[in-house]
């Protein structure tokens, strides 16, 4: 039977482990806390399920526990945050004072995150910043897993991006997805749970279509959602968060870290906008309430990000289900 935990075990637990493993109480209360949101989320793709990832890239000294982030002003609309081979939501806390500081004073900012390790959702990312009453996008990319349009062989990442939108006595309308068809971490948990994948996944090492999520991890790769749009999207957010900032592409990455153990290093890039600055200050608000309006009159239809923030307030309530496996190896990690 699966375990059932409240929110605050999840944290406690998470935070225990990752301080066991040589991360320091800041660094590992950070990340702990993206973990226990995306459990309270139902994300569990990022919750519990990473942490062998993170105990992983801290064990091979890839990741230090104890990095300080360092800020460093480019412009004073362009933040820069090194993370010093942290974990990325270490770096991201570090950087978001600033971050909103500027946006509030300029209007737009953008804080390109460099040596950061992110295996995290990206959704927390762009809500904190939401919650401030700004608009914020995000992007990351990773190790090669998804084939360009007509290719058959890995060459982007997954390669995720966010956007939140603040709204007034709601909770911010966000959403988080891949470039790709299906988030990795899906794949890797479809595979532990003996579930198929639908059409349109992944393909096998040799290019052939399959539903199997073992043959997709095992020398396989995802397909890009939508064929050549998204694998557009996915090489954008490669340009954005590699060139751009100053670190490596997917392909760059393997060919350095490839065989490394957990998340390997990589850039993130976080743009922040304060819509009161971009003349609609007393509309812009109330206009969106009214496309969101528009949006659920149509039957089936439902607000992106939705159905995550809907399991908030029974998970805060009742806890959540940690898999059997999972807690076994958790318990494992925590002795």
């Amino acid at each position: 039977m699966p375990k059932r935990l409240t929110i605050d075990e999840v944290h406690a637990l998470a935070k225990s482990i990752l301080v066991k493993h040589g991360c320091n109480d800041g660094h590992a209360d950070s990340v702990a806390d993206t973990v226990a949101s995306a459990e309270r989320d139902h994300a569990h793709s990022h919750g519990l399920f990473r942490i062998p990832g993170y105990v992983d890239a801290l064990k091979s000294g890839n990741v230090d526990g104890n990095a300080v982030p360092e800020i460093k002003e480019l412009t004073p609309a362009i933040l820069q945050v090194d993370g010093k081979n942290c974990f990325a939501p270490l770096a991201l806390n570090a950087g978001k004072d600033a971050l909103v500081a500027a946006t509030k004073n300029i209007g737009i900012a953008a804080m390109p995150l460099i040596q950061v390790h992110h295996f995290a959702a990206l959704w927390k990312e762009t809500e904190m910043f939401a919650e401030e009453g700004l608009i914020a996008m995000a992007f990351t990319a990773y190790m090669p897993t998804v084939a360009p349009a007509g290719g058959s062989k890995p060459l982007y990442g997954t390669n995720p991006m966010s956007f939140a939108w603040p709204r007034e006595n709601a909770l911010p309308m966000v959403f988080d997805q891949a470039s790709a068809a299906m988030a990795k971490g899906e794949i890797m948990l479809a595979d532990r749970d003996g579930h198929t994948l639908p059409d349109g996944v992944g393909i096998t090492s040799d290019g052939t279509p399959t539903n199997d999520p073992g043959k997709v991890l095992d020398g396989g790769c995802i397909l890009p959602f939508g064929g050549y749009k998204g694998a557009s999207i996915a090489l954008m957010i490669e340009l954005l968060v590699g060139p751009l900032i100053g670190e490596t592409t997917s392909p760059e990455t393997h060919r350095r870290y490839g065989s490394v153990s957990g998340p390997p290093q990589g850039g993130e890039l976080v743009i922040a906008i304060d819509p009161s600055k971009f003349g609609a200050a007393s509309t812009w608000a109330g206009d969106a309430e009214v496309l969101f309006d528009d949006l659920h009159a149509i039957d089936g239809a439902r607000r992106p990000g939705a159905r995550r923030q809907s399991h908030r307030e029974g998970a805060l309530e009742g806890g959540v289900d940690i898999n059997d496996g999972l807690m076994e190896t958790l318990e494992a990690l925590a002795a």
